[in-house]
């Protein structure tokens, strides 16, 4: 039985948790600060036709609020509210062309903010908050038009009767809140589960339909089917990638005509409520490996499992990539596609041209997600509610001439999503078969 989400009702984070973040956020910070952060701004596609809008990560991180024209101000020890918003204000006019906006009554009432104000009052309210404070915490550097207004703030409070005084120092906010991002909560890794869940589902109907003579955006349209199905969206552009497509790391065109005898790389993931999940599987269009792809699939298998098996409390960041590595080398060299022992490929980094990237990256709000890789040089340690996906692969490219022929253009690449727990790990995505003698049954069976 294909698992399915649970409603979003369900999943939703309380506002409680989010009051939680900011709390944290400006314990971190000191009362001496303030810190600020924008929504993200609505983007044009082309001519008077907009991207679907896609909140900042860090801004619904804090708050959950999902409109942009925002501002969220965070003023520890301010007696009439810590968490201020500044957003759109209820105007039937517009609301009769874009739908009903959440306005500062609803903020304040159903997102848990202490005070709301229209967004078109920032500039004569928020300055006055600003002045006496040490430090701004904000993304400096993000987005220009947010820049020049912080700019204006601060030159605004010089021009107060008497000469206001003006924070001395700006200071990157990701140091703080992209710390706080890494470790997830309890609601965060069911929203993760259901989302990794979607992805499953739109894997598994995916590869119902990816036979030889369709085209890849045909296998596109039965993932993008099944997610908005289950209320998500896709979390990233579909990879969809047919036979030598599969060795270009990260394949956009997804137009190809799928052939016989070929493999068929999928990395597609889900994201719900923002919380995003992130699959590869590779699989035989036909129903059968072959021998040489048999061969490689196993390699990579195997370097996922040593890969998994690293993903444990205490254990470094960089110990996963470092097993899979090992695996892939020593496979490389068994099948005789590198010369020399498995120490000697890595030690001369010869595997990089099989295998050019790492074996995971941090995962959440979103696809590459936040977070230091290292700390003070060395590679970070993993802690329980950390969550990562491990993806080794092997790519021989279709021109490799250093091979036989009968290995070029096979790209292979197998990821799962992984969350640390107090004891091990969870694979979030363990209903999306990956052992080639599962994923030639389910073939068989379509």
């Amino acid at each position: 039985m294909i698992p399915t989400a649970p409603g979003l009702a369900a999943l939703a984070i309380a506002p409680e948790e989010f009051s939680r973040r900011r709390r944290q956020l400006m314990q971190m910070a000191g009362e001496d600060a303030v810190l600020l952060i924008a929504a993200a701004t609505e983007r044009m596609r082309n001519a008077d036709a907009a991207w679907p809008y896609r909140q900042d990560s860090d801004f619904h991180y804090l708050g959950g609020f999902p409109e942009a024209d925002a501002v969220l101000a965070l003023l520890p020890g301010r007696k009439h509210g810590e968490a201020v918003l500044f957003c759109r204000e209820r105007d039937p006019v517009r609301e009769r062309w874009h739908g009903q906006t959440i306005g500062t009554e609803r903020a304040v009432a159903e997102y848990g903010m202490d005070d709301a104000f229209p967004i078109e009052d920032i500039d004569d309210i928020l300055p006055g908050m600003i002045e006496g404070r040490g430090r701004v915490y904000c993304h400096f550097g993000r987005e220009p038009e947010f820049d020049a207004q912080l700019l204006g703030w601060m030159r605004k409070l010089r021009q107060l009767r008497g000469g206001g005084v003006v924070p001395k120092e700006f200071v990157a906010l990701g140091h703080l809140l992209h710390d706080l991002r890494l470790y997830k909560s309890r609601t965060e890794l069911k929203l993760m589960r259901a989302s990794a869940a979607i992805a499953v589902e739109a894997h598994l109907a995916a590869l119902q339909v990816a036979t030889p003579g369709r085209r890849e955006y045909e296998v596109e349209a039965e993932l993008l089917r099944v997610m908005r199905s289950r209320g998500a969206v896709p979390a990233f552009p579909p990879i969809v990638a047919g036979g030598a497509n599969a060795c270009v790391m990260h394949y956009q065109a997804n137009r190809a005509p799928l052939n016989d005898g070929d493999l068929l790389l999928i990395d597609a993931g889900a994201e719900l409520d923002c919380y995003a999940s992130d699959i590869s599987r590779t699989f035989p269009l036909n129903g059968r490996y072959s021998r040489e792809q048999r061969a490689l699939y196993d390699v990579v298998l195997t370097a996922q499992l040593a890969a998994i098996d690293e993903v444990r409390p205490g254990r470094p960041f960089n110990a996963a990539h470092a097993a899979a590595v090992r695996v892939l080398a020593e496979g490389l060299c068994q099948l005789g596609l590198l010369k020399g022992d498995a120490d000697a490929v890595i030690a001369e980094g010869s595997y990089q041209r099989f295998f050019p990237a790492k074996t995971g990256h941090w995962l959440g709000l979103d696809v590459h997600d936040v977070g230091d890789y290292r700390i003070d040089g060395e590679s970070r340690l993993l802690e329980p509610d950390m969550v990562l996906t491990v993806e080794p692969g092997l790519y021989v490219a279709p021109d490799d001439r250093t091979v036989a022929e009968r290995w070029r253009g096979i790209g292979i690449r197998i990821e799962d999503d992984v969350a640390v727990t107090r004891d091990g790990n969870e694979v979030l995505t363990a209903g999306m078969p990956k052992h080639a003698d599962e994923i030639e049954a389910l073939l068989a069976a379509r």
